[in-house]
């Protein structure tokens, strides 16, 4: 390839947002500095346009993040003005306390700093001069969609409102220690859980394992603002959920079965419930018991998770009584999840099974799709079960569909053939899916010749349970 003919085909590449060809260029010799018609580097054309994975294959591709252009800015000031969290961790690069000067390093600060005391909306205006209010729209940050952020449009000027978790990233990057209570409020005055600066503080948090930093966390336990109160259920979710082996997490589970004994706000209750269920702990079942007739279904809808036997244990008689009742409760959702954890049970298979082959048939396409998936891959092994399968290849979820088709070829029912021809053009899932997989298995077991097109990529999600994010 010409160096010309590739940093044009580069600059295409990066313009139509496409990150697999961009690095295939890069590969192929391709200057990750190439300039485009304004004579910025491209890099600059992925961070204008919020682009994470072009920006990141750039900078992992060689793009330099520090190079000085005509205005004086750099690349990574200008994601850090930007305002998304997740480009600028893209474009940050390695090791950045040591690459960066001690002046360079306090500049990106201060822009944050500025951003986020001032506000964007607030800035916008002071940058632009333009009255009235910035148009605001809700979007993702980052290519998976976990979090979400404002981007304010105002006086031909485009922000996005993250700069209290760029703030955060590079104060931890530059190894500057903020107070918990500064970051923690970080998060509390952002209304929108989704929003990144709650992932940014929780992540730093998560890496400050001192005594210290967990004293300061549990004191927000009584902060009089409920915004601090739910921010600390979150975080200790997300510790039970990402750190199973962290030393203390006998600490955490006492610290949940106490403010769970006691939370009389619905709402907190509700979160205190889920982190607690992301801990094994002694006194999960009493909890769970104790709130498995809680009047408000929000509260009854935690309760299953903490039923949930560790390895190699059973249920308990009460557990299982309490589980029973569940499955018959009024609220669809609370008997979807109580399904979740009883079909792993012998003795509640069957009550387990009837409850979830009702959510089945739901009109609702979210409910329909979590039950398919449940008895897709549950023990039971009854012509009920299969059935109701098949009759779902006809849903209009694609995801559902296959999961039909899943459930069976786990069965080897002798209908799984014609199941193959009904979801193989169904573009969803990883191309190294179980579900796929397991279809391609039964094929090559059984020795058919129909050709299942595997899906190209990531075309969508696993299901996840509706608690989980």
């Amino acid at each position: 390839m010409s160096g010309r003919g590739g940093d044009r085909r580069l600059l295409a590449a990066v313009r139509a947002g496409d990150g697999d060809a961009v690095r295939e260029l890069l590969e192929e010799g391709a200057d990750p500095d190439t300039p485009g018609a304004d004579g910025l580097p491209v890099l600059c054309a992925a961070i204008a346009a919020y682009d994470v994975v072009v920006a990141d294959v750039l900078v992992e591709g060689g793009a330099d993040p520090d190079r000085v252009l005509p205005d004086g800015t750099t690349p990574l000031w200008r994601a850090v003005d930007g305002g998304s969290p997740a480009v600028c961790k893209a474009v940050l690069g390695t090791e950045p306390a040591l690459r960066l000067s001690q002046d360079a390093r306090e500049s990106l600060l201060s822009l944050a700093r500025t951003w986020y005391e001032t506000g964007a909306a607030e800035e916008l205006r002071r940058r632009t001069g333009a009255k009235g209010p910035a148009e605001a729209v809700r979007v993702p940050d980052d290519p998976d969609a976990f979090h979400h952020i404002q981007q304010l449009s105002h006086g031909g000027l485009v922000v996005r409102d993250g700069h209290g978790g760029i703030l955060t990233a590079l104060e931890w990057q530059f190894r500057i220690p903020t107070s918990v209570d500064e970051l923690v409020t970080r998060a509390a005055v952002e209304p929108d859980q989704d929003h990144p600066v709650w992932w940014e503080v929780i992540s730093v948090l998560l890496e400050r394992r001192s005594a210290v930093t967990w004293s300061a966390l549990a004191s927000h336990r009584h902060h009089p603002d409920p915004a601090h109160r739910r921010f600390l259920a979150e975080y200790l979710r997300c510790r039970g959920v990402l750190d199973h082996f962290y030393l203390h997490g006998e600490r955490e589970g006492d610290f949940l079965n106490a403010w769970a004994a006691v939370e009389t706000d619905t709402g907190m209750l509700v979160k205190v419930l889920e982190a607690y269920a992301e801990y094994e702990h002694p006194g999960l079942e009493a909890t769970g018991l104790r709130h498995a007739v809680h009047p408000d279904a929000r509260v009854r809808q935690r309760v299953p998770a903490l039923f949930c036997p560790p390895e190699d244990a059973s249920l308990t008689p009460p557990a299982r009584a309490a589980l029973l009742a569940l499955l018959d409760d009024q609220d669809t959702e609370v008997r979807l999840l109580a399904g979740r954890v009883a079909v792993s049970d012998d003795t509640l298979l069957a009550p387990a099974v009837r409850a979830l082959l009702v959510l089945a048939g739901s009109q609702d396409a979210g409910l329909r799709g979590e039950a398919t998936a449940l008895l897709a891959s549950c023990r039971d092994r009854t012509p009920a079960v299969a059935d109701a399968l098949f009759a779902l290849l006809d849903a209009d979820d694609p995801l559902t569909c296959l999961e039909a088709a899943y459930g069976l070829a786990l069965r080897d029912d002798p209908r799984t053939a014609e199941a193959y021809e009904r979801v193989r053009h169904l573009d969803v899932g990883f191309a190294d899916d179980h579900r796929w997989s397991k279809l391609w298995d039964w094929q090559w077991r059984n020795g058919r010749s129909v050709t299942l097109q595997a899906p190209s990529g990531l075309r969508g999600r696993e299901r996840r349970p509706p608690a989980a994010r």
